[in-house]
């Protein structure tokens, strides 16, 4: 047990827990995203995935204690290190902005976690937590995709997860060790086919309810 938490009191133990976490939560997207994608089928076709997943009862309520756990991990392992870093470098050094394979994903990785984690609070109030006793989950979802103002935040922070997955996929990997020359350009390519997707996936789904309601 003390070895245990020597070694999540070193920067790489908590690196490799971010990992971990950061790659449960890239998985979750995927199923997610598949399961939202029977929306296109309509109306009776989504009602009849969502009856399926209640059906799962209490594997569900496991399923969401495990995002859960997962994001606190996630969350604290960030912004412990995030502020780790600010403490072993006070000082902001003069330097091109992509100096070291620095890019535009990874610079901002502590700013698009930010505002996903503002989306995902956002996301839950709207849709989890939203009263289901008047109207049905399909017409919760088409009231709140096709309110301009929520098809914009929706759209923007699917550019945002995109971004994110597209650095914390392939790092997540060099974290755990796996950063082989002979490896890691295919991972990269992965990450970034995967990201597009994820953005584009979900993305388009508030844009197809939108021209959904105008027929």
């Amino acid at each position: 047990m003390d070895g245990v938490l020597q070694f999540l009191n070193q920067s790489i133990g908590k690196k490799i827990l971010m990992a971990i976490s950061g790659l449960g939560f890239c998985a979750f997207l995927l199923v997610h995203l598949i399961g939202n994608l029977f929306i296109y089928g309509g109306q009776d076709l989504f009602h009849s995935y969502v009856d399926h997943l209640h059906a799962l009862g209490p594997f569900i309520y496991i399923s969401e204690a495990g995002l859960f756990i997962l994001l606190c991990i996630h969350l604290s392992m960030a912004v412990t290190l995030y502020f780790q870093n600010l403490v072993a470098r006070p000082t902001t050094y003069v330097m091109k902005r992509n100096a070291g394979g620095r890019t535009l994903a990874s610079g901002t990785m502590p700013y698009t976690g930010l505002i996903i984690l503002i989306f995902v609070v956002i996301h839950l109030i709207t849709f989890k937590f939203a009263d289901h006793s008047q109207r049905t989950v399909f017409e919760i979802v088409s009231s709140a995709l096709t309110q301009p103002g929520y098809i914009a935040l929706y759209v923007f922070a699917m550019i945002v997860v995109g971004l994110h997955v597209n650095h914390g996929f392939w790092s997540a990997f060099q974290t755990l060790g796996i950063d082989h020359p002979k490896y890691m350009p295919a991972i990269r390519a992965f990450s970034v086919i995967y990201s597009v997707m994820l953005g584009i996936g979900f993305g388009f789904i508030p844009i197809y309810i939108m021209l959904l309601s105008l027929r």
